[in-house]
């Protein structure tokens, strides 16, 4: 595809803390709308935990495998806005991830197979609020990038947003979704299938599905993404085991993966 040549599968995917209520997401949608406007816009996560790059993280690389090459991730979730961190591209495994540099791309990095190219972002827009880079800043790029442009930066090697201390599954709660269910930043291929799963005080099989367990019993399972889900039938995990996100989850030790 030539620079200006919008590619007809193009989309815009939005990964974002900004919450599922409040004008954040329609103002940086209005944006995209305006500057790509062929383009199409797919909400992934609005409701990412607050403040917390970390946590989006672990659950980045396992939601991108269905969308295709050359789609443009808007990830902000970006506590930092407006200090020293740095805006920048990221290019892995085919696909575009414009944000900042917190560590919200570090298991993007390890698990996109592939070289990876990172450019700091040194355009600015004539508008830029102190606060709101995720509409200023970063979606103007995201739609020039869809558009068929290349962002307007300096590449900068990928070492320098790397996070090496963090591991390769996060043995704590990511996230929460709507039904109470629990995600863990664990990758159910990290695990047994036999392996039970230590969490507020309880020991937790693994089921294959809801209808495995009786209703109101706490259970784990692999989610439609990969990852290890905490989960009651019928009912709201977080309630019954009054679990947040950060709450650690343990491996039984004859279980216990090798990077956990």
């Amino acid at each position: 595809m030539r620079i200006g040549e919008l590619d007809p599968g193009s989309m815009i995917v939005l990964f974002t803390d900004f919450g599922l209520t409040g004008p954040y997401v329609g103002q940086v949608k209005a944006v995209l709308h305006h500057q790509a406007p062929e383009v199409r816009i797919v909400d992934l996560f609005a409701d990412l935990p607050p403040y917390d790059p970390k946590a989006a993280a672990y659950l980045l690389p396992a939601y991108v495998e269905e969308f295709p090459a050359g789609a443009v991730f808007l990830c902000v979730v970006d506590p930092g806005v407006g200090g020293k961190r740095a805006p920048g591209v990221l290019k892995a495994g085919g696909r575009w991830y414009v944000g900042p540099d917190n560590g919200l791309f570090e298991l993007i990095l390890r698990r996109q197979p592939g070289e990876s190219t990172w450019w700091e972002i040194t355009w600015r827009p004539q508008r830029l609020s102190a606060t709101f880079h995720g509409r200023d800043l970063f979606a103007p790029v995201a739609a020039r990038i869809a558009n068929g442009g290349e962002p307007e930066g300096i590449m900068r090697p990928v070492e320098g947003i790397r996070r090496p201390d963090w591991p390769d599954d996060l043995a704590q709660v990511v996230y929460i979704d709507g039904f109470g269910n629990a995600v863990t930043g664990i990758r159910s291929a990290a695990l047994s299938p036999q392996a039970e799963i230590l969490v507020a005080g309880e020991r937790l099989h693994r089921a294959v599905n809801f209808s495995d367990v009786s209703p109101g019993t706490p259970f784990w399972y692999e989610n439609a993404n990969g990852l290890v889900e905490i989960a009651v039938n019928q009912g709201k995990a977080n309630v019954v085991l009054n679990l947040t996100v950060g709450t650690g989850v343990m491996v039984a030790s004859e279980f216990m993966a090798a990077n956990l």
